[in-house]
């Protein structure tokens, strides 16, 4: 019978000690996480805060709101042609998107798909595969693309339309 009423004491004593540890811990977290955020505030004086604020608020009209959103056309297929090589011909695959400014010039883009991956071709079937095994030679293919497309959208629309010639993938068997 003693021996009961010693361990039901133990078990009550325990469970007290647990109730007492678990709180510690939380108060200790909780102290934790406001000095946290009472030391992460700001050093600047709220002057300099409430300036940056109405900055912000206020954005000066920018030259890309005027030219319009960047759009981006995608040519449906990629473009697979055989490159004269030093010691061998190599096939490319080259896959080309166009960026372009604003809804109108995405439509006329996307009317003239034929005509810009004819101009794409006759453009990338002069290149061979020395110059396009190096970054620079890549480049210049794509500089040398965007200013034919333009000059051929040029010639039909009156405008450049194509802003930039993106080659998002690009594949040299």
């Amino acid at each position: 019978m003693a021996e009961e009423t010693d361990l039901e004491i133990e078990e009550a004593g325990g469970g007290k000690k647990k109730l007492i540890i678990i709180i510690a811990a939380v108060v200790v977290i909780l102290g934790g996480v406001v000095g946290f955020f009472l030391m992460s505030g700001s050093d600047e004086p709220a002057e300099t805060l409430e300036e940056e604020t109405a900055i912000v608020e206020a954005p000066e009209p920018s030259s890309a709101a005027e030219t319009g959103s960047a759009l981006y056309v995608a040519m449906p297929r990629p473009f697979v042609f055989n490159v004269p090589g030093a010691s061998r011909d190599r096939i490319v695959q080259i896959k080309v998107q166009l960026l372009v400014r604003g809804d109108g010039n995405e439509e006329i883009a996307k009317k003239h798909i034929p005509l810009i991956e004819g101009t794409l071709l006759s453009v990338f079937s002069t290149t061979t595969a020395d110059e396009l095994s190096t970054s620079a030679g890549k480049e210049t293919l794509r500089l040398t693309a965007l200013d034919k497309v333009q000059a051929a959208m040029e010639g039909v629309e009156g405008s450049k339309v194509v802003e930039r010639v993106l080659f998002t993938g690009f594949v040299m068997q």
